[in-house]
């Protein structure tokens, strides 16, 4: 994508299981700054800096703001998308119309209607983001399809088998270890990206968004 929105993600902190979360990998459409998704591995983390080697191969420094929030993800199943649950779900276009997805985050109900819409995304090239409530979850042969309803509007979204589907969970800066792989919402700053939360893997689990 960029559209500036968080897929991303970042509206609304919540405290969860005692621990500070951040809201979606989102960011709301009217945000002015130009964001940036940093996706990569962590090469080392000091202070205020984390130097990731980012999913193209280079290398940068991200700035954590004053306050930042940290968090992990954990997995879960589609068979755990139950109706009135707020998802974000990355997908594209099918060939047979329709979308189909990337993968599912359930966020945690503290933070339904955060980043809530339907957006292009930079996960891959003609993906968008959709942050709605599920209206109805029909499992199929192939999988299973969900409505999904946001701002009045819906939209149906295949969710095939082997899908990633996860959720959000606790994290501490122990987990911040050279190789662990993050998401990273940031904004353009002239001194590099500038973040004020970070989304990082734990347990064999990643961010796959």
């Amino acid at each position: 994508m960029i559209k500036t929105i968080l897929p991303a993600l970042l509206l609304g902190l919540t405290a969860i299981a005692s621990a500070a979360l951040p809201a979606a990998p989102v960011h709301a459409e009217d945000q002015k700054a130009e964001q940036i998704h940093v996706r990569g591995s962590i090469v080392t983390y000091s202070g205020s800096t984390l130097t990731v080697k980012t999913r193209e191969g280079e290398t940068i420094d991200v700035t954590l703001a004053d306050g930042w929030k940290l968090a992990s993800v954990a997995n879960a199943a589609v068979t755990d998308i139950k109706p009135g649950d707020f998802v974000g779900i990355a997908s594209l276009p099918s060939e047979g119309g329709g979308d189909g997805a990337l993968e599912v985050l359930i966020f945690p109900p503290a933070m339904k209607g955060a980043g809530e819409g339907s957006y292009g995304w930079d996960f891959k090239p003609n993906s968008s983001m959709t942050n709605a409530t599920v209206a109805d979850a029909v499992k199929g042969v192939d999988g299973r399809t969900v409505t999904v309803s946001y701002h009045g509007k819906e939209k149906k979204i295949a969710i095939p088998d082997g899908t990633p589907v996860v959720t959000i969970a606790p994290a501490t800066k122990d987990d911040l270890v050279p190789g662990a792989v993050v998401f990273i919402p940031t904004e353009k700053a002239a001194s590099g990206p500038l973040a004020h939360q970070v989304l990082v893997g734990k347990n064999g689990v990643v961010p796959p968004m």
